[in-house]
């Protein structure tokens, strides 16, 4: 599937944040810091597929 640039950086910038949440969530293991982290990063991917999927629905390029 091709797509276009703002794609790509809708995509990057939500990556970017998961992957600070889960490795927040691993340095702080076993603390409730880590397990909010967690809980974040997984609505994170939640918004980040919603997000994208709205942006392939109205996007003429990338639909």
């Amino acid at each position: 599937m091709k797509t276009c640039p703002r794609f790509a950086a809708l995509r990057d910038e939500y990556e970017r944040e998961i992957g600070f949440l889960h490795s927040h969530s691993k340095r702080h293991a076993g603390r409730p810091a880590a397990k909010s982290s967690a809980k974040h990063a997984a609505s994170a991917k939640a918004r980040m597929a919603r997000a994208l999927s709205g942006h392939v629905g109205r996007c003429p390029e990338c639909g």
